[in-house]
């Protein structure tokens, strides 16, 4: 039997690739994104125009969408990057930057959990990412998706009675246009970047997609609450840093 899903920011890049992975395990999605899909537009999904900042509006559209059954499965994958080092910290930043990242996760999930109980089945993956564990010029980004790590852990303690996992993958760098933007090619933090990954590339989406298909998979009913970095060994070689 098919399962709905939501997938955020799933009109390109990481987004996109487990869109297309996730149709090839049977699900249906619909892509919580602002721009519609850039490309392979004849995927069986369906593209809901939703700014992620604006709670109201936010609402709006899961109330329509619960309105035509219950949703499963939620992959919080939306994200902008907001780079800015201590010294040129604002709030205005900050906010958006949590509002984009962490809040809509938690109205997203919120909304939905009542069918996934009612269903005793429910898949929650978070995309976080390496730089949790910290880097250069990311406080506001490192917050939001060291955010999305500790929500992953509370509500895998207060949902996994009810058949419903939580779990939060942290990509390392992936190639995609959001990562090229925020990690400019002629800064050596870049280079030294890409040069310390031991599998001797960057990441490419597929990638990410293949870790969110394992967890939400039925039969990854007993993985729950775990973070799993989709990072070629780079958060083993440079110690987290």
């Amino acid at each position: 039997m098919s399962r709905t899903a939501i997938v955020t920011g799933a009109s390109r890049g990481i987004g996109r690739a487990i869109t297309e992975r996730l149709i090839e395990e049977g699900w249906r999605i619909y892509n919580f994104d602002r721009e519609p899909p850039s490309e392979r537009q004849d995927l069986r999904d369906q593209w809901v125009e939703v700014d992620l900042t604006e709670p109201v509006s936010l609402e709006e559209a899961l109330d329509r969408i619960l309105a035509e059954g219950p949703v499963l499965g939620v992959v919080n994958n939306a994200g902008i990057v907001g780079r800015q080092s201590i010294d040129e910290f604002t709030p205005e930043v900050f906010d958006r930057v949590l509002a984009t990242n962490t809040r809509s996760a938690g109205q997203i999930v919120r909304a939905v959990v009542p069918g996934m109980r009612e269903a005793q089945f429910g898949r929650i993956v978070n995309i976080s990412s390496r730089a949790s564990l910290g880097k250069h010029d990311r406080s506001s980004y490192a917050a939001a998706k060291a955010g999305l790590i500790a929500m992953s852990k509370v509500w895998t303690l207060e949902l996994a009675g009810d058949g419903i996992t939580c779990n939060a993958i942290g990509p390392g760098p992936i190639k995609t246009q959001l990562w090229m933007a925020a990690n400019p090619a002629d800064d050596p933090r870049t280079t030294a970047l890409v040069e310390s990954v031991p599998v001797g590339r960057m990441g490419e989406p597929r990638d990410i997609a293949n870790a969110v298909a394992f967890f939400m998979d039925e039969r990854s009913s007993f993985v729950t609450g775990q973070i799993l970095y989709v990072c070629g060994g780079i958060t083993v070689a440079r110690g987290g840093a």
